[in-house]
């Protein structure tokens, strides 16, 4: 069994022997408990090409101290990393395998960096005895083990202070002004694994690195502006980053993960259409088909996630005598049956070889991306003209939606009319780094009208499960009239939703919204 825990701590660089001075007095600390010396042995594993250095991810497998075993460590923002740990065993275990395999794929994992650390360990505590922090002196001894600079070593001293759970963030700024008033000052490095890789990595011929700091390719000033093609790659490369960040949050079942990692995926399928005078569409059409099927399958775990919300809040909407039969109940086991199914779902889909190869061609196409001759060309032009043409189809579809009559046929092409409306949002969410405020006004107006026709999509979606509780609880000699009057206020919302597009459309469509699109 996985154990998670919330790490924020900050890192300080220190001499050899180094004296902590006495935090006694700062903020809230009234004690500094010495523990004494303990030994730890740990060996990090990554693959050849270090892609887990690369995003700042690490996995070790280390004995001595109070949490041997085996640990991986996500980023969450600065000074903040999850720890995931598994019980020392020979093998990595499973259940962190599953968390790095969009990073890892088909790649082995190897000892990389072995880091052996003396820990002198001290515990802040406040006048009641509670623990603040722990402070912890490192002499530290790391041997790279693969890669260049293999069998190099490096040795150094720094000083981590790592926050109790739940304790005041605060705390690390007091501490760490006590301890820049000492003369300590804060780590060059975010982990010792960063260090340990920079300080064994052979050096460019010529220039010298500086202790601490990862080498990098030198940087070269660009000859000319950003092109169309820099500016849609760049937003290729985030969503393809989003998919393989979010796999891991999504196996972990954190909040709003799905939605995420689904957003990623259709923004990136939009982008592919969106911009084939950018990127040629023979190599991303394939890639767009896989990608529709992984939105697919993960939108049965985020559909259910946003059905079960919007049925939860309308049960709570109806007064008390209008609740006849066990309706919380049945809408319960109703959600926690269909939850069940697109959880195990949505994992298998994750553990896939298709969804892994997926992962690989998204890679491959941004290392050698298939870039047509429009891709060297003014930003302004490309980009402005592929968010107009999303525009003109979105139009068209609402205009056909308003031909239809009331019913069926109208909710399959609002539908239609609201999958238009999001890729030319997302056109313009990729045009605006280029564009600016234009982009971004047009944006806002295109989400305005996707929201609206989202929300008549989540009624219809409603209705038919509205439907099927009914028709359960009528088999179940239950009474069906609950049921019955949500399904009339969802019937009623959906028509609200109708008579307001004429509106939001009429605002969306404005010249103005789009006057500064024109190039």
């Amino acid at each position: 069994m996985a154990d998670v825990k919330r790490e924020i701590e900050r890192k300080f660089e220190a001499d050899p022997g180094a004296q902590v001075p006495d935090l006694t007095g700062t903020a809230d600390v009234a004690a500094v408990a010495a523990l004494g010396v303990t030994e730890l042995d740990a060996v990090y594993y990554d693959t050849d090409d270090l892609r887990l250095a690369a995003d700042s991810v690490t996995l070790r497998r280390r004995t001595g101290g109070s949490d041997a075993g085996w640990h991986v460590k996500f980023p969450v923002a600065a000074h903040v990393r999850d720890e995931i740990g598994a019980p020392l065993s020979d093998t990595l275990p499973d259940s962190l395998a599953a968390l790095l395999r969009s990073r890892v794929r088909g790649a082995d994992l190897r000892p990389t960096v072995r880091l052996l650390s003396a820990r002198d360990v001290h515990h802040l505590r406040d006048a009641d005895g509670c623990l603040l922090a722990e402070l912890s002196v490192d002499a530290v001894v790391a041997e790279r083990l693969a890669g260049p600079g293999a069998g190099t070593t490096a040795a150094w001293t720094e000083i981590e202070v790592e926050l109790a759970d739940d304790g005041d963030p605060a705390l690390l700024d007091a501490v760490a002004g006590r301890l820049a008033a000492a003369g300590v000052r804060p780590s060059g490095s975010h982990s010792k694994l960063a260090r340990a890789l920079a300080e064994t990595t052979p050096a460019p011929k010529g220039k010298p690195r500086k202790p601490g700091k990862p080498g990098k390719p030198e940087r070269r000033e660009r000859a000319s502006a950003p092109t169309a093609g820099d500016h849609v790659l760049a937003y290729v490369r985030e969503q393809v980053e989003a998919i393989v960040a979010l796999d891991p949050a999504v196996r972990r079942e954190l909040p709003d993960s799905v939605h995420r990692m689904r957003v990623a995926t259709r923004r990136l399928r939009s982008a592919f259409k969106s911009f084939r005078a950018v990127l040629d569409r023979s190599v991303t059409d394939l890639l767009g088909d896989e990608l529709k099927w992984l939105a697919g399958e993960l939108g049965v775990g985020r559909d259910q996630e946003v059905l079960e919300k919007r049925l939860d809040a309308a049960v709570e909407d109806v007064p008390d005598p209008l609740l006849l039969g066990p309706v919380r109940a049945r809408l319960r086991l109703w959600s926690a049956a269909r939850r069940a199914d697109s959880r195990a779902r949505v994992v298998g889909t994750l553990d896939g070889e298709r969804y892994l190869a997926l992962l690989d061609t998204l890679v491959a196409l941004l290392d050698e991306p298939p870039l047509l001759p429009a891709a060297g060309r003014s930003p302004d032009k490309v980009l402005a003209k592929a968010a107009r043409k999303e525009f003109g189809r979105l139009a068209d579809r609402v205009a056909l939606a308003g031909d239809r009559p009331p019913g069926h046929e109208r909710d399959l092409a609002l539908h239609e009319a609201r999958k238009a409306a999001k890729r030319a949002r997302y056109a313009g969410e990729a045009a605006r780094p280029a564009l600016g405020k234009p982009a971004k006004r047009f944006t806002r107006r295109m989400k305005e009208v996707q929201s609206l026709l989202g929300d008549h999509q989540d009624s219809v979606v409603a209705r038919d499960a509205l439907r099927d509780l009914a028709v359960g609880a009528n088999e179940a000699g239950e009474s069906s009239f609950t049921w019955g009057l949500l399904y009339a206020r969802e019937e009623a919302g959906a028509a609200a939703r109708e008579r307001e597009l004429p509106g939001v459309w009429s605002r969306a469509a404005a010249p103005g919204a789009r006057a500064a699109l024109k190039s």
